[in-house]
């Protein structure tokens, strides 16, 4: 199933269009691999039955995806960039998106973040400052030259630039 635009007529927001590849450790495609992302809407609430917060909820944005590689382990999604949610002890976060990865020869699904680049929240994100200074790239969506609203974000599997991912005990 392709779930790849999660904004519906009348969603608020900034779209944004976010492309990548999944890659192996060689670099090389990983054709049959599944994106699902989970993200909060413009004002920072998930449509989920847990989030509290009170904040407006749009019936025109998901706020979940599931996208297939191609041939090429390409993917692409439509949404927009998230607000703001609070954290455990109730600080904002930065605008982010969860993203899990399946892939044959994976036991378990791969759990990783998209950040958005020039955003200012990624400084004091309670996240990213867990991560090795030098491995947060692989975390931040890039912006593609010339083209607004589009990001590309790469999924690597293993090997020296490996995106990071979380062990979340799933």
């Amino acid at each position: 199933m392709k779930h790849d635009d999660l904004v519906g007529a009348g969603t608020s927001g900034e779209r944004v269009v976010i492309e990548g590849h999944v890659l192996d450790g060689d670099g090389e495609p990983v054709p049959d691999a599944i994106i699902e992302i989970w993200q909060a809407n413009s004002y920072g609430k998930y449509a989920h039955p847990e989030d509290q917060q009170d904040k407006p909820l749009e019936p025109s944005f998901s706020g979940y995806g599931r996208i297939p590689t191609d041939d090429e382990g390409q993917f692409r999604f439509t949404t927009i960039k998230p607000g703001p949610v609070p954290d455990l002890d109730g600080k904002f976060q930065a605008p982010h998106i969860v993203v899990s990865v399946f892939a044959r020869g994976l036991l378990r699904r791969l759990v990783t973040r998209i950040y958005f680049s020039d955003e200012p929240a990624n400084a004091t994100d309670f996240v990213l400052n867990l991560v090795e200074a030098s491995r947060c790239e692989t975390l931040i969506a890039k912006k593609i030259a010339g083209v607004s609203g589009k990001l590309e974000w790469n999924v690597i599997l293993q090997g020296p630039n490996e995106t990071v991912f979380f062990d979340c005990g799933l």
